[in-house]
């Protein structure tokens, strides 16, 4: 037994090779890198992205790792800006992690991009649904959610059902605000409409009257929000103030529990699309076991949609390091393409050579002005 370990160690250091995977080893840890917003004004997102992944990864550790070796997730703040996103994925590649995990955001996620091909490291989980970043596709970049194309044609599609046929835009000056904007436009142009007014926020700013004044004097039934959290509420404030009366939509990386702690009763009848599976009420399988996590944990942690992902995207990742047949990034690759019909309680994810997209899935819900979510 002792040899077998012996030569199974070597192996590893064989594959992976430089003095601080050497050390890393010796640690018997397998080192993933999360650069996310922890402080500013999308924290919110970061912190219960980790939080939730952490429960997952903990989970793990306690039962002994993957393979006799812990994992561990160091996370680095970059407050939702792209150029310290970069400088944090530098710094996790010159201390060479296995891979990075479950980053925050279009615009940052897209600045660390060229690294993680250049560098041909796993990029997973991003929290996400950018075109820009599934296509071209990847080797290295693995999506479990659904694309702001698939939950903007669900909004879209609900609103045209409801009678409507005024839509307006509200979006982030950004990657990602345009990816909604694109996705909103794609979808309204099936039905032969545009959007009625567009307007815009500069990411981390809730400079917002302007842009709620004019969308509300173009009289729409419904405004879109592609935005973060304080933006979006500091905005349907405004346009309340303006004058408009009709729905509030928003898409799922807006932070359910942010946008609704940050509006508190005004967040009646505003509505969220979603790309995991509701993780309040009674439930089993997947949702059961994170909720079971989150009272485990205390502290004041409550499950939200974005914790729910930060766990469905740890226990994916533990299912990856799992099936690996030995420790190298090519293993990893491979180990994660098998997961062709993978339910990990409910959820169905299905990856494969060439699709490295899980799934479609996407619902909407809806805010309540006691802090609850309807679906």
């Amino acid at each position: 037994m002792h040899r077998r370990h012996c030569l199974t160690g070597l192996a590893a250091l064989a594959v992976l090779g430089s003095p601080a995977c050497l050390r890393a080893q010796e640690r018997r840890r397998i080192v993933l890198g999360q650069s996310a917003p922890l402080t500013g004004a999308a924290a919110q997102l970061g912190l219960q992205m980790q939080a939730g992944a952490r429960l997952q990864f903990d989970a793990i550790n306690a039962a002994g790792g993957i393979n006799g070796m812990a994992v561990e997730l160091k996370t680095l703040d970059d407050g939702y800006e792209p150029e310290r996103c970069k400088a944090n994925t530098e710094k996790f590649i010159e201390e060479e992690v296995f891979a990075l995990f479950g980053y925050v955001g279009t615009p940052t996620a897209l600045a660390a991009l060229p690294l993680v091909n250049q560098h041909k490291i796993p990029f997973f989980a991003p929290l996400s649904g950018a075109e820009a970043l599934r296509e071209p596709a990847s080797r290295w970049v693995f999506h479990l959610r659904a694309s702001y194309f698939d939950e903007t044609a669900l909004i879209v599609r609900q609103f045209i059902q409801l009678g409507m046929n005024k839509l307006a835009v509200f979006h982030q000056n950004d990657a990602y605000g345009r990816a909604g904007l694109e996705g909103v436009q794609r979808a309204l142009k099936g039905h032969a409409l545009l959007p009625v007014g567009i307007a815009t926020v500069e990411r981390n700013s809730v400079d917002v009257a302007k842009a709620a004044r004019e969308l509300a004097a173009t009289e729409p039934e419904a405004i879109v929000l592609v935005s973060a959290y304080k933006s979006c509420a500091a905005f349907i404030r405004e346009a309340r103030r303006a004058g408009f009366g009709g729905l509030f939509y928003n898409v799922s990386f807006v932070g359910t529990q942010a946008l609704s702690d940050e509006l508190g009763k005004d967040a009646a009848g505003v509505v969220v699309s979603q790309v995991v599976p509701y993780p309040f009420g009674p439930a089993t399988g997947l949702v059961a076991e994170y909720q079971a996590a989150v009272q485990r944990a205390g502290g004041g942690l409550r499950p939200n949609y974005t914790g729910m992902e930060g766990y469905l995207a740890a226990k994916v990742m533990c299912e990856g390091l799992r099936r690996m047949g030995r420790l190298s990034r090519d293993s990893l690759v491979a180990a994660l393409e098998g997961l062709q019909n993978y339910n990990p309680g409910g959820f169905t994810l299905k990856f494969a050579p060439g699709k490295h997209v899980a799934s479609n899935f996407v619902e909407l819900s809806m805010l309540t002005g006691d802090g609850k979510v309807k679906r």
